[in-house]
């Protein structure tokens, strides 16, 4: 009798996950479509996802590495977000062309710009290939075996995948823990050209103030062409290449947006955590980012000091200040939404019930066998993060390390020098050198440091006076003397104090952290599959959705404002009135170009919407994905989500869980009266 209760509470207090919450998978569209055509969407569901004729997958790309972005032409043009592109803006600038500062609009097709390694790819199609992956494997195999039957099974899956067709790749993908695999086919473009982009006081307005921030202005977006060769086809950059022709683009929505409005992503959302145990929330929200936010305050501090001194230096370090802030603040939003959602503590009484109802089943003990591998993981993974934040953050180890890399493998350095120096700094690097080694020696246990680390302290004296030493000896500190080294220096660079403390770390790390880290890791992976498995058992009415893992995904919601604190409201709308009543000559992130105070103050557009907010369940990997209205139209692109609403990659609430998004409107505002790029118009289609 126990045991049914037990069950029956299980079915009652499990709720379905919500229209606004959750990540679905294109292929699967058939499980949402009714629940989005009840919400106002109106295409079916062929329309969103289909391997038999052209539909909206097809016109959204993964760009580069970590960002979305999708095609608006039949001639190749693709949105994306500013800082999805920042990278390449940047290493296009320069004092004399400052194009983070001034924007960069082509007027050609032939001022687009190539960027050497940069990639999009479309997906070709998914499948679940469960069977196909398992196939071999049978009772009685231990877990080495069933790793070496996935493997040799994919890899047959993906070289299948690939063997016809240019630019095509495949990966296989475990969702839910190994409970589940598909078969993920792309086809990638490696010509991609810098077409437009605003100034950065326009696609990067607030900076780090405003970042993860509602209310927000931040035209957040930057402009590329894909290019193929003449039949069409993926191929290296080359001058004889001509604009990509998609087999779909998005139709431009110029309807706007209004409280209560469908919305839909169609992105490439990088990783969540959401069916995690209470041990790994509680080391997130209370050990974890406290302690990285620490360290990279203190190395944004370091680097906005001397970025505020001097234009060359706020250049070099923009993109790499942009990078460390952007999960700094995350954290910070982070850790604050676990604390007042209570997530440990809901986690655990979660716990408690499914515990009761595993008794007597395979799933029995689970919960606690997990409490026990944290325990035994979480110091060494705490070094290691400390190691991460600290060592692994100084330039000059970074580029020693690299530089031997490059000449063991008999390959040219002389392309990665001149970009490192190109945008290195060394009076910032050295101050970061002293503040990182000293929180390292204040918060590592004398058993998380290196003997090698103690010994060079000792001999020093000081932080201090360690710096001096290394940053005198080395030489890597000299652009020339690096240029100059071969194949035949090995040896001298391995005798380098930088490549000797980079060498003498990792090998710590190697030897000492990575091992238990990894072996505990894949017990708890293993234990993760069980318990996702013993969840959906717990739950079977509930619809789980997959863990983000920078794939194509879907999620839908509405356009709506939130309440972050008593008597506070939030609307759903910023416009351009707001950016003025930001704007701030003196402060270098609230210093609009003088075009848009002009524009203003000619009269008109004090109602000019800039971002929008909607419910829909995104995060990192969903930068640059297109908001879609009900009728499958674009009518922004998402950047960023509400600072409250960040631990949404661990638990969802629907109160204050918001994504942000650039309304279109404002991006072509800009490309018409900042960038006079008027020309791009011709090739978009308009829907209204």
């Amino acid at each position: 009798m126990k045991k049914i209760l037990i069950a029956l509470l299980a079915v009652l207090l499990a709720v379905p996950a919500q229209a606004d919450e959750g990540m679905w998978l294109p292929v699967l569209i058939n499980q949402r479509i009714k629940d989005m055509r009840a919400k106002g969407f109106k295409l079916k569901a062929e329309d969103v996802y289909s391997v038999n004729k052209a539909c909206l997958k097809d016109a959204v790309v993964l760009f580069g590495s970590g960002c979305t972005g999708e095609l608006v032409s039949g001639e190749g043009l693709l949105f994306t977000n500013h800082h999805c592109g920042y990278g390449q803006i940047q290493r296009h600038s320069s004092v004399e062309h400052d194009y983070l500062k001034d924007g960069f609009w082509a007027m050609s097709r032939d001022q687009e710009l190539p960027n050497k390694g940069l990639t999009v790819s479309f997906l070709e199609y998914m499948e679940e290939v469960t069977d196909a992956v398992l196939k071999g494997y049978g009772e009685g195999m231990t877990e080495r075996q069933r790793d070496s039957v996935i493997k040799v099974n994919s890899q047959a899956l993906v070289a299948d995948a690939v063997k016809e067709g240019k630019g095509l790749r495949a990966n296989v993908e475990a969702l839910f823990y190994g409970n589940q695999y598909f078969l993920f086919v792309f086809r990638t473009f490696k010509d991609v050209r810098l077409v437009g982009a605003p100034p950065s006081s326009i696609g990067k307005f607030g900076g780090d103030t405003d970042n993860w921030m509602w209310p927000r202005h931040t035209g957040d977006f930057s402009i590329f062409r894909i290019y193929a060769d003449k039949d069409n086809n993926p191929a290296d950059y080359s001058p004889e290449n001509v604009p990509y022709h998609p087999k779909k683009f998005f139709k431009i929505s110029t309807k706007g947006v209004k409280e209560g409005d469908f919305t839909f992503v169609y992105g490439c959302p990088g990783s969540t955590k959401e069916y995690v145990t209470s041990d790994e929330v509680e080391y997130t929200g209370s050990v974890s980012d406290p302690k990285k936010i620490d360290l990279r305050t203190k190395r944004l501090d370091i680097m906005k000091k001397y970025m505020g001194q001097s234009q060359a230096v706020r250049i070099q370090y923009s993109s790499k200040a942009a990078n460390v802030s952007n999960a700094w603040k995350k954290w910070q939003g982070e850790e604050k939404g676990i604390r007042r959602m209570k997530t440990v503590e809901k986690k655990k009484e979660y716990q408690e019930r499914f515990k009761e109802w595993a008794k007597g089943t395979r799933y029995d003990g689970l919960v606690e066998k997990l409490e026990t591998l944290y325990q035994k993981r979480n110091p060494y993974f705490l070094a290691y993060e400390y190691y991460n934040e600290t060592v692994r953050s100084i330039e000059l180890l970074q580029i020693a390390s690299t530089v031997m890399m490059i000449i063991k493998n008999k390959e040219a350095k002389d392309a990665v020098a001149e970009q490192f120096f190109k945008d290195y700094y060394q009076p910032i690097d050295e101050e970061i050198f002293v503040a990182m080694l000293k929180a390292f020696d204040s918060e590592m246990s004398d058993e998380f440091k290196p003997q090698y680390f103690k010994e060079k302290l000792k001999s020093y004296g000081s932080v201090e006076a360690w710096q001096k030493d290394i940053y005198a000896k080395s030489l890597f500190t000299d652009k020339e003397r690096v240029l100059a080294l071969t194949k035949d220096d090995a040896e001298a660079i391995k005798n380098d104090p930088a490549y000797q403390m980079y060498d003498a770390f990792y090998k710590w790390y190697f030897n000492t952290l990575r091992p238990v880290i990894n072996d505990v890791n894949s017990q708890i992976r293993l234990a993760y599959r069980d318990y996702m498995q013993g969840q959906m058992d717990y739950e079977p009415q509930k619809q789980f959705y997959p863990d983000a893992n920078l794939t194509l995904r879907i999620a839908y919601g509405n356009v709506k404002g939130y309440s972050p604190a008593d008597g506070v409201y939030y609307s759903p709308v910023s416009t351009l009135k707001g950016i003025i009543e930001k704007d701030n000559p003196n402060i270098f992130d609230y210093n609009i170009p003088q075009a848009l105070r002009d524009i203003y103050a000619e009269g008109g557009h004090d109602d000019q919407p800039v971002c929008f907010l909607a419910t829909n369940h995104t995060t990192g990997g969903n930068s640059g994905s297109p908001i879609i209205n009900a009728d499958g139209n674009l009518i922004g692109i998402n950047f960023d989500r509400v600072w409250e609403g960040t631990m949404s990659d661990i638990v969802y609430d629907p109160s204050v869980c918001r994504n942000i998004s650039l309304d279109i409107r404002y991006l072509l505002f800009n490309i018409e009266h900042i960038g006079h790029a008027e020309y791009l118009f011709n090739e978009m289609v308009f829907a209204d």
